[in-house]
């Protein structure tokens, strides 16, 4: 499909394999959302919208779960594989430490997860349909998305995505038709993903010669506690994220929750695209970065100026559009929705605020220094949105999380600038005193 674009004159920016990485991230996050949608109504109606909302809760145990699984690889996993893109045996010993420290932190997280539902009899209304999401944690150890995201190849995976998401679609019309098998719902979610994801194992190790060996474990060990940052990280950017909803539970009723919700939901989905523009540059920046400085520092440039542009013309566009999109959406015109989006429509320019940022985070390795902006971060906005929350409802709550974006920037800047000042200055130089020399 590639070749057959690069003939047109926008042919070369296709097959720039960062611009390929950002389309298939798109396309699996997509996917993801499409099938959800999809699949939303045909649930509810076979299982009850009671079940469905505790096959829903399970769930989200599972998504907060798999930060432990994932345990920061998903963001150091990328660029070691970038690093090491032409050293088949350096690929072979990162790709199998990563793999089975994902797949030991799997089975530790299950026995929790059991020892938790058996032995102290948590998760009481949901803990057959738990048990049987367990397979997820699984699914997501054996993603090797990281590694395709390192290597810059990401066409077979996001293939395979869809092709899961679809057999997930087909086994809940095929096997689903009463409340009593919701228990298998997140179960057929995880099958055809775990079987699909061991097959593009077999791809790496068969077809691309990366060869899989059980790592030590006092290597696993230190592979888990180098990436200790990350995953604390992960959490608290977890609870960040996930607050807002939380803290205006507190302070509003049943009405403005839904209302905030539905507003929030969208938010969140266009909120991914910062997101995915560091994940797609950031392997190759990585390789840029061991080669030259200069390079890395005119690609990081290219890339701000492109993320800030497309990141605001998203913000404007929903802007303009949120009386028509909460109208489709929720099949009548709800003012105050309308109201908090055109709020929160600003916050994918400002978290783009971050895209430079994050990718020198990631570039540079420095994980401490990612832990302590996303703690101060998380306390911002816990404090901020409780206080404009309690004042202004949920509307304080929007202006909350709009200036914890903007905030998050200034910490960002504050700590990167005091520990690579030289970096720093090199970028503003080269940025915009130098970059229009050939």
């Amino acid at each position: 499909m590639f070749e057959k674009i690069s003939s047109f004159p926008f042919g070369a920016y296709i097959k720039n394999k960062s611009i390929q990485n950002f389309i298939f991230l798109v396309l699996i996050q997509a996917s993801n959302m499409l099938i959800s949608i999809i699949s939303m109504p045909l649930l509810i109606q076979s299982i009850g919208v009671d079940q469905f909302g505790l096959v829903n809760l399970a769930l989200s145990v599972i998504i907060f779960t798999n930060i432990a699984v994932g345990f920061g690889f998903n963001i150091s996993g990328p660029r070691e594989v970038a690093i090491n893109q032409t050293d088949r045996k350096g690929l072979s010993k990162v790709v199998s430490q990563i793999l089975f420290s994902r797949i030991f932190m799997a089975g530790v997280t299950a026995l929790l997860l059991l020892v938790s539902a058996y032995g102290f009899n948590f998760f009481k209304e949901y803990k057959t349909i738990l048990v049987f999401s367990i397979i997820l944690l699984f699914s997501e150890a054996t993603l090797p998305l990281w590694f395709f995201q390192g290597m810059e190849k990401m066409k077979l995976i996001s293939i395979t995505n869809v092709f899961s998401k679809l057999l997930f679609l087909f086994g809940i019309v095929l096997f689903i038709h009463s409340p009593e098998q919701s228990k298998w719902v997140n179960f057929i979610l995880g099958v055809p993903a775990l079987g699909l994801n061991l097959f593009l194992l077999l791809y790496i190790y068969y077809v691309m010669e990366i060869r899989f060996y059980w790592p030590k474990i006092k290597a696993i060990w230190f592979s888990l506690k180098d990436n200790v940052y990350l995953f604390l990280s992960n959490i608290v950017s977890h609870i960040t994220v996930s607050g807002g909803l939380i803290i205006l539970s507190f302070f509003g009723n049943d009405t403005t929750l839904g209302m905030f919700s539905l507003s929030e939901k969208i938010m969140m989905v266009l909120r991914i695209l910062p997101t995915l523009i560091i994940q797609a540059v950031y392997p190759n920046a990585s390789k840029l970065y061991q080669i030259s400085q200069e390079k890395f520092i005119r690609f990081l440039f290219k890339t701000y100026v492109f993320g800030l542009g497309a990141a605001l013309l998203l913000s404007l566009a929903t802007f303009f559009s949120a009386e028509f999109i909460i109208t489709i959406l929720a099949k009548s015109r709800l003012e105050q929705s309308i109201t908090y989006l055109k709020i929160l429509s600003f916050i994918p320019f400002l978290a783009s605020l971050n895209i430079i940022n994050g990718i020198i985070l990631f570039v540079l390795n420095q994980k401490e220094l990612l832990f302590k902006a996303s703690l101060l971060m998380c306390f911002y906005m816990i404090g901020m949105s409780s206080l404009l929350t309690y004042k202004f409802g949920a509307v304080g709550l929007c202006v909350a999380l709009l200036s914890s974006e903007l905030v998050i920037f200034i910490i960002y800047s504050f700590l990167i600038y005091l520990k690579n000042k030289q970096l720093v200055h090199a970028f503003f130089k080269l940025s915009f005193g130098s970059h229009h020399r050939p």
